[in-house]
C-alpha cells in the first residue's frame, strides 16, 4: 500500500486550503460537481486530502444556517478541532453530538458519555452513547444541517458508523441534510467476514455488511441510502466531501488514535480479527500497554509473555481478568500477513479455542451480536477449519462486493 505523511498533508493545506478543490457528491440526486484545474493541481502534486481539509467545497454551503455536528478527538480541520475551525469562520454552531468516548475523546470504551456544555466553546453537546443512541426531534430542531466527522477503522463493531446510521435515520425523518466529510479506512484494502444477519442486528453491527467491509465512511452513508436500510426505506439528503488523491489501497497513518485502546496502526489492523474475542473469554490487552495487539489467558500453554489487566483511567475500567496474570501471545507479527492475505485471521480464534480449558464458558452473549450471526460460534464449537469457515461466508460476500461497487467514490 502507497504511504503518505501526514506532514505533508496538513503542509500543504496550510499553505494554500483555498486550493484543495474538486467534487462534492449529492447522493440524493448524484450531482456531481468538478473544478477540473485544481483537481489537476492536486493530482500532480500526489498529496492525499481529507474531505474536512477541503472548506471551500464546504463552507459557504454552511454559513447563515444552523449546523449540528457529529464529531470526536478526531475531527480535524487545518490543524484544529472541526467545530473550533468552523467557530472561527463564523459557522452557527448549534449543537454538538457526541459518539462512544466522547466529543473530545475523554471517555473510556463503555464509558458514559454525559450532554453537556463544551468548556472550549459554549456550545451545547448531546450525547449519543449511552441510553441515548440516537438524536430527538428535539436535538434537531432548528438545524439545518448535520455535518459528520469522525475517523473510522473499517471494521462493522466499530460504532461510529452505527451512530451515522442513526444520525441518518432520524434527519431522514425531519428533512435535514447530512454532511459527510470523508475520512480514510485503514482498512479499506480488504472485504471480509460473515455478512450481518439482520436478526442479529445491536449497535455492534446495524446494517447487513461484513465484518470489515471495504468503505470509506462516506460510501457506507451512500451505500446505505442506496440499499433503502434506513427505516421505512427513507432516503436521507446526504452530501460527501470526498478526499482527494486517495484509492482503497493508500496506507493512512492516522494522526490522532480514533478510540483509547486503539493505539497504534498495529492496533488497528489486528482490531477487526481481534475484536471477536471480546464476545469471548479471552483477553485482548486491554488494561495493558498492549491493547488489541496481544491475546491471552490464565495458564494458556502457547504463549511468549505474560501481562496483568489493570484498570487505566480514561482508557478501560474492570478490563477482562483484572488483577489476574494472563499468559498469552505477542501478535504484532500478524499484521504483515494480514495485509498480504487481505484476510481476517481465523486460526487464531480456533487456536484459543482448541485450547481453553472449559469449552462450555468460552463464549458469552456479546459473541454473536459481534459476528452478526450465530452460525460462526457453531462452526467454532464443531470443529470446522478456518478453510471451511471461510467458504460458508463466500455467497454472501460476493453478493456484498457487488453491491459495494456501486457506492465506490475511490479507485479499489
Amino acid at each position: 500500500m502507497h504511504k503518505i505523511s501526514h506532514f505533508a498533508i496538513i503542509l500543504f493545506c496550510f499553505l494554500g486550503w483555498s486550493s484543495c478543490a474538486g467534487k462534492t457528491i449529492n447522493t440524493s440526486s448524484g450531482d456531481t460537481t468538478s473544478n477540473k484545474d485544481s483537481a489537476a493541481l492536486d493530482s500532480r502534486e500526489s498529496v492525499l486530502v481529507l474531505g474536512a481539509d477541503r472548506p471551500d467545497q464546504y463552507l459557504s454551503n454552511f454559513k447563515n444556517k444552523n449546523i449540528g455536528v457529529v464529531a470526536n478527538q478526531t475531527s480535524t480541520a487545518s490543524g484544529m478541532h472541526l467545530v473550533d475551525f468552523l467557530v472561527q469562520n463564523g459557522v452557527s454552531v448549534k449543537k454538538v453530538f457526541a459518539p462512544e468516548h466522547g466529543f473530545r475523546g475523554e471517555a473510556g470504551p463503555g464509558d458514559k458519555v454525559s450532554s453537556g456544555i463544551d468548556e472550549k466553546t459554549g456550545i451545547p453537546i448531546v450525547s449519543l452513547y449511552g441510553s441515548k443512541r440516537r438524536p430527538s426531534k428535539e436535538d434537531l430542531q432548528g438545524l439545518d444541517l448535520v455535518v459528520f466527522d469522525i475517523q473510522d477503522v473499517g471494521a462493522r463493531f466499530y460504532t461510529y458508523i452505527s451512530t451515522l446510521h442513526y444520525v441518518m435515520e432520524e434527519c431522514a425523518i425531519y428533512g435535514i441534510e447530512v454532511w459527510v466529510l470523508d475520512r480514510p479506512n485503514p482498512n479499506g484494502f480488504y472485504v471480509d467476514g460473515p455478512v450481518l444477519n439482520p436478526s442479529f442486528s445491536s449497535f455492534v453491527g446495524v446494517a447487513p455488511i461484513p465484518v470489515v467491509h471495504g468503505l470509506t465512511v462516506g460510501e457506507y452513508a451512500m451505500m446505505v441510502n442506496g440499499e433503502g436500510w434506513l427505516k421505512d426505506s427513507r432516503k436521507c439528503e446526504i452530501k460527501v466531501v470526498e478526499m482527494l488523491n486517495y484509492t482503497h489501497q493508500t496506507y493512512y497513518e492516522l494522526p490522532v488514535s480514533p478510540s483509547p485502546n486503539l493505539k497504534d496502526m498495529e492496533a488497528i489492523s489486528l482490531y477487526p480479527t481481534l475484536c471477536f474475542f471480546e464476545g469471548a473469554a479471552v483477553s485482548v490487552g486491554r488494561g495493558t500497554p498492549h491493547p488489541f495487539t496481544w491475546v491471552g489467558f490464565p495458564g494458556y500453554k502457547g504463549g511468549d509473555s505474560k501481562l496483568t489487566p489493570r484498570d487505566i483511567p480514561g482508557v478501560i475500567k474492570d478490563p477482562p481478568y483484572e488483577g489476574i496474570q494472563c499468559d498469552g501471545k505477542d501478535l504484532r507479527g500478524m499484521v504483515s500477513s494480514i495485509e498480504k492475505d487481505k484476510q481476517l485471521n481465523l486460526e487464531l480464534i480456533l487456536e484459543m479455542y482448541k485450547a481453553f480449558p472449559d469449552k462450555s464458558k468460552f463464549f458469552n452473549a456479546f459473541f454473536e451480536k459481534l459476528a452478526g450471526t450465530d452460525l460462526l460460534r457453531k462452526q467454532i464449537e464443531s470443529g470446522k477449519s478456518a478453510e471451511e469457515i471461510r467458504a460458508s461466508w463466500q455467497k454472501d460476500l460476493d453478493v456484498y462486493k457487488n453491491k459495494r461497487k456501486r457506492y465506490l467514490l475511490y479507485q479499489d
